[in-house]
């Protein structure tokens, strides 16, 4: 998956994984004044060929600054609190029919903080995925997180519900969510052929039920139309060019916007950057995750080793992974609770290599669970079958993130493809390979048309844009950024040293939090690319 952490006061107190499709637990987290409608970029029209979907998104956006958002109090059963407001967007399903169905997108807003004088337009906020809820934005206002406060005088914080995710109409299913979190789940590291012939079934069975419940909207879950919708939200607003933070997939999403309508956009952050190129979407992506995993999964274990006064788990690295599997062979004989195997082990450990903030809370479930108390952790990874409404957003999630990745790009139809490439890479990172491969098999046996991604770079018009990356980040390495910041002319890409969290904006890092307010406010990038010292490495 591909998402930032989940924003401190809406994290559930029990820790909820996305699970893999074929049965493993996976994690996969504007200026103001009046609108004229625009027409997309004549370049990237030219370039990409899309003529009819281009006349289509100046249709819908024209229509949509005529209609504006209906602000209302936001319904009770969304969880946001006043004053934030809620309203809706509607969007063609197909934008070569622009007449023909909509759907609607749930938005939300808190209006800037500061003064009428202050402010500088709406701020779009997308957090990931694909499949991710870009709605608990706004509680980083009403939350008064201080690293968003001078950014927030200036700018309308906005949340959206991308097509087919949540709130939004039409949302994706793949499957009963019910039976979808059940656990456990089949151990992903397969120890025989037939292992094997018992996921590929599971995966095949999953896009035959992405299609049986979602077909008619699947072939139109591409990250295309995902960033034509953010055309028509911000004619929508009223705002006549775009500002926007994306994170990890988001990234994407604004890359690929960025392309789509260079001319459009003000002002633009992404931050842990997935590679744009055409050879990474999203096959190759996938498998560089597995490596970067794995080289984070050990930073983590060097920390908890460090730290084996808190912990007891192992003075060295090679000794806290000696614990992790002994846990994980304990789990794989035996089911923690009946329902923690090692499937559900990965579903949660994996925050670990994602985001520091997961780094002590990990350690300590670990710790209690190798010296025998395992209640911690069956209550932190096993599923709440009582919680139908999380479980519900778990499987629509797991269903967006197929959906768009199995649509946006060619995935390998042969077998011998994956488990060739799988069983290689397992040899020497095998934390999450095997998991991660069950996860995305589904698109193997896609049953729609599968697209060829956008070619990502600069079209005339499109401002410098600020990139920001951690050096060691799993979820989206390193090179992401790199390949990004060349395709994008004019960029400034900041590097957090020495680090990996996923998702480096929402850190105290003065570092990057100032550079990144001074964009946002001024439009003012660094000459020079620049290298920040690391965050605060996390304690006990």
């Amino acid at each position: 998956m591909y998402g930032e952490a989940p924003l401190r006061d809406s994290r559930p107190k029990r820790r909820v994984a996305a699970l893999g499709s074929a049965g493993v637990l996976v994690t996969a987290a504007l200026i103001t004044g009046a609108v004229a409608a625009p027409t997309a970029s004549a370049t990237a029209d030219t370039r990409h060929g899309k003529d009819r979907e281009s006349q289509g998104v100046a249709v819908a956006a024209a229509r949509a600054a005529k209609t504006g958002v209906d602000w209302q109090d936001c319904p009770a059963d969304w969880n946001l609190p006043r004053p934030v407001q809620c309203g809706w967007v509607s969007v063609p399903l197909d934008y070569a029919k622009p007449n023909g169905k909509q759907i609607k997108l749930a938005v939300d807003r808190i209006t800037n903080t500061g003064t009428q004088a202050e402010r500088q337009g709406a701020l779009l906020y997308n957090p990931g995925g694909p499949g991710g809820s870009g709605l608990r934005f706004p509680v980083r206002v009403t939350s008064k997180n201080p690293v968003w406060a001078n950014t927030a005088k200036a700018y309308d914080f906005v949340g959206f519900d991308p097509r087919g995710v949540g709130r939004s109409s039409a949302p994706i299913s793949c499957g009963d969510p019910q039976e979808f979190v059940k656990a456990p789940k089949a151990d992903p590291v397969p120890r025989t052929e037939a292992d094997k012939r018992a996921q590929r079934k599971l995966a095949r069975e999953y896009a035959e039920g992405c299609f049986e419940r979602s077909g008619t909207t699947l072939p139109h879950m591409t990250t295309p139309n995902t960033a034509r919708d953010l055309d028509v939200i911000r004619a929508a607003l009223g705002e006549k060019k775009l500002n926007y933070l994306g994170v990890s997939y988001g990234t994407y999403l604004g890359a690929v916007y960025a392309t789509l309508f260079p001319d459009h956009v003000r002002r633009m952050v992404v931050d842990s950057v997935v590679d744009p190129s055409r050879r990474k979407i999203w096959y190759q992506a996938n498998l560089d995750q597995n490596v970067a995993f794995e080289t984070r999964w050990q930073d983590w274990q060097d920390w908890v080793a460090k730290n084996d006064a808190a912990y007891h788990l192992g003075t060295t690295r090679a000794a806290v992974q000696q614990q992790w599997l002994k846990l994980r062979a304990a789990a794989a004989k035996q089911p923690f609770g009946g329902v923690v195997g090692p499937a559900e082990l990965i579903g949660f450990f994996q925050s670990a290599p994602y985001y520091d903030s997961a780094w002590a809370p990990v350690a300590e479930v670990f710790s209690q669970a190798a010296a025998g108390n395992t209640q911690a952790l069956v209550d932190a990874a096993a599923p709440d079958l009582s919680d139908t409404a999380g479980n519900a957003a778990a499987e629509n999630g797991n269903a967006v993130y197929n959906a768009v990745e199995c649509t946006d790009a060619k995935w390998p139809a042969d077998w011998r493809t994956w488990d060739r490439d799988t069983t290689r890479l397992h040899r020497d990172h095998p934390f999450l390979t095997w998991a991660n491969t069950w996860m995305n098999l589904p698109c193997a046996t896609w049953p729609v048309a599968q697209r060829t991604p956008v070619d990502v770079r600069t079209g005339k018009g499109l401002p410098p844009v600020l990139i920001v990356q951690s050096e060691r980040d799993a979820a989206t390495p390193y090179g992401g950024a790199v390949e990004l910041h060349k395709r994008l002319k004019g960029s400034r890409l900041i590097t957090e040293r020495d680090a990996g969290s996923h998702g480096v904006t929402g850190l105290v890092n003065p570092c990057v939090n100032e550079r990144v307010d001074t964009y946002l406010l001024t439009g003012k990038l660094d000459r020079t690319d620049v290298t920040c010292a690391p965050h605060a490495t996390p304690k006990p």
